[in-house]
């Protein structure tokens, strides 16, 4: 019982240094010139769960990242410092920009503004290309990936034969999950062809989500509660599932055998949808879990600044510890389903007719 008290005090104390380092980022929300400023929830969660041009080190410390432009009359690189986070206009060579919500916008005649491009509003006056807070946290994955992967496999090769050891052995047991508990079953026999892809997915939605979870350098960020990264997940299952769809898998969307002809027009429209639709269920799950997750925690801990009091504190870190470990739990939650799902789609497309 002792035990599991002391436990408890630790990862309450380890909770508490974390915050230590981030309460300043909510605290500076509370004053501006001097004037004491209406503290706003809504504002500092989503700023906290938005992409950014800069990363977050320590209290008020912030790297300021590269802005890359691509605009009708060239290309401009600058560093996002020049905007003094969102204070300041920038004058380029080309166009004048204005951070706002952390999106770069070109400003125009009598101070109207020009959004960058994005995949539901093209224009090719300016294009968004900057490295921002998610692709620095999506190079520092897939770099821990790489280092990862490559000690594991040396040490197969090293110790061939051998029982695993170190990281080999840690890493041993989820790689055999991902194989017998979500490819085989799912895919059949030909689940060696895929495995690769099952295991890249699976580990870097873990490891991103992990990430994530950490409230300071160099974690922080909301890689896969960025709907754009879910996107191109589930596009990448798209693809491959159709791709490596077999003649029995497109006959059964084009010529079903038991549905009758006037009906296939029908039939088309119906299995259409079901292509697109599972994938984008993937993508949405992905996103609206994580994202959830952030904001609820987020908004724990804003209740410490709006009641103004240091009594709510100790209810506000109780609930936050608990969904911080719920948060574990549904960071590894998430990469199973996700590539349960994506070996579930491909042993549809691959799966042999039946006699």
């Amino acid at each position: 019982m002792k035990l599991k008290i002391f436990t408890l005090l630790r990862i309450c104390a380890v909770f508490l240094t974390l915050n230590a380092f981030s309460l300043p980022v909510f605290s500076q929300e509370t004053l501006k010139e001097g004037v004491e400023k209406k503290f706003e929830p809504s504002e500092v969660i989503l700023e906290h769960i938005a992409d950014s041009h800069s990363f977050h080190i320590l209290g008020n410390t912030s790297v300021p990242l590269p802005v890359i432009l691509y605009t009708d009359k060239g290309f401009e690189v600058f560093s996002a410092a020049r905007f003094e986070h969102g204070k300041a206009d920038y004058v380029g060579k080309y166009y004048t920009y204005r951070l706002i919500n952390d999106k770069v916008n070109i400003v125009g005649a009598n101070n109207t503004l020009l959004a960058s491009a994005t995949v539901l509003k093209l224009n090719s006056s300016l294009i968004d290309f900057s490295i921002t807070r998610n692709v620095i946290s999506m190079w520092m994955s897939i770099l821990f990936l790489v280092i990862i992967f490559i000690a594991v496999s040396s040490a197969y090769k090293k110790r061939q034969g051998q029982a695993p050891k170190g990281l080999q052995s840690f890493m041993e047991p989820i790689i055999l999950f991902v194989r017998d508990d979500i490819a085989r079953p799912n895919i059949g026999y030909k689940y060696r062809r895929f495995m690769p892809l099952l295991l890249t997915i699976f580990f870097f939605i873990w490891i991103n989500n992990l990430i994530g979870l950490v409230p300071f350098f160099p974690g922080g960020s909301n890689l896969t509660g960025n709907i754009a990264v879910t996107f191109v997940l589930a596009l990448i299952t798209l693809i491959l599932v159709n791709l490596n769809g077999n003649k029995h898998y497109w006959k059964h969307i084009f010529v079903p055998a038991d549905v009758p002809v006037w009906i296939w027009p029908l039939w088309w429209v119906i299995e259409l949808v079901g292509i697109i639709s599972r994938p984008f269920a993937l993508m949405i799950r992905l996103f609206a879990n994580i994202t959830a997750g952030h904001i609820i925690v987020l908004s724990l801990i804003s209740l410490i600044f709006v009641f103004k009091s240091l009594y709510i504190a100790p209810v506000s870190v109780a609930f936050v510890v608990f969904m911080d470990v719920l948060e574990l739990l549904v960071a590894a939650l998430q990469a199973f389903i996700f590539t349960l799902l994506t070996a579930l789609f491909i042993g549809s497309a691959i799966e042999e007719a039946h006699h």
